[in-house]
């Protein structure tokens, strides 16, 4: 099927590329920069991860970034946006136990950064808030799998699913998320077969990180695509470039020509 070009990415957008069997490509973005590149280089998703907490802040986890925070990024991608869908993660502590407070939390998102879904871990256990926030109008994707927000609940960030169990729950909790009505969901760290077996029981564009490729897309996050940091390697990573070796080097004789007063030279006074 000839594929199509699409000017603005929606959600009904990405329910079109999976029938069209095109993959739908999704980036992490936190700043107006990063934006504005994905966004001409013509990303299907720029997600506003709370990877930002590690990323940016230098946290150990997601556990620790804000609301206010997460806000904060969003509006700075979203102006860099003109044809991405752009996705905010809420972050931890503002859905998973008061419905009423995950939903004055996504209003806050969408109103203030003028994203256009946001994104929430967690199957069953967070029904309830999905089903408010879907029902006030404001989109929803889900997260499965290795949910990085409850790593202090789980104690590692091994591959989840492999047991029968544990495959059985997430299964149900995809097809939970699809009739809350969340436009997609990101599996992230789960067998291939387990996500190609969610993918035949379901409907809705499946975004994988470390799921294999029997899914309709793949998300990284752009500091590890483009090598900006080292530190971190699970197999499912794949680096573009080594900005972070190149970065340094470039640092290095800026120091080296102003030690040596080669920089500035005269072309470069006034």
């Amino acid at each position: 099927m000839e594929k199509k070009s699409f000017k603005r990415i929606t959600t009904r957008t990405l329910h079109e590329m999976k029938k069209m069997n095109e993959k739908i490509s999704m980036l992490t973005a936190y700043d107006y920069t990063f934006s504005k590149i994905l966004d001409e280089a013509n990303i299907d998703i720029i997600l506003v991860g709370d990877s930002a907490s590690n990323v940016f802040a230098g946290n150990e986890t997601t556990v620790p970034i804000t609301l206010d925070e997460m806000i904060y990024h969003a509006k700075s991608v979203v102006k860099g946006a003109k044809r991405a869908l752009v996705v905010v993660d809420m972050p931890f502590g503002t859905y998973q136990s008061n419905p009423d407070k995950a939903l004055k939390s996504a209003i806050r998102i969408m109103k203030e950064s003028g994203a256009h879904a946001v994104k929430l871990e967690g199957g069953k256990e967070v029904s309830e808030s999905i089903s408010k926030i879907i029902n006030a109008g404001i989109p929803v994707m889900g997260h499965l799998g290795l949910t990085p927000q409850s790593i202090y609940k789980f104690g590692t960030y091994n591959v989840r699913g492999k047991n029968k169990v544990e495959a059985d729950q997430l299964i149900e909790d995809a097809q939970t998320l699809e009739k809350l009505g969340c436009f997609s969901t990101v599996l992230e760290k789960i067998p291939h077969k387990l996500s190609e077996e969610i993918s035949k029981k379901t409907k809705f564009p499946l975004i994988g990180i470390g799921a294999g490729n029997n899914v309709d897309g793949q998300v990284l996050v752009i500091h590890d695509l483009i090598g900006l940091t080292n530190e971190f390697n699970p197999r499912f990573i794949r680096r573009y470039l080594d900005l972070n070796s190149s970065i340094k080097s470039a640092v290095s004789q800026f120091i080296k020509d102003v030690k040596s007063s080669d920089f500035p030279s005269k072309d470069e006074m006034y």
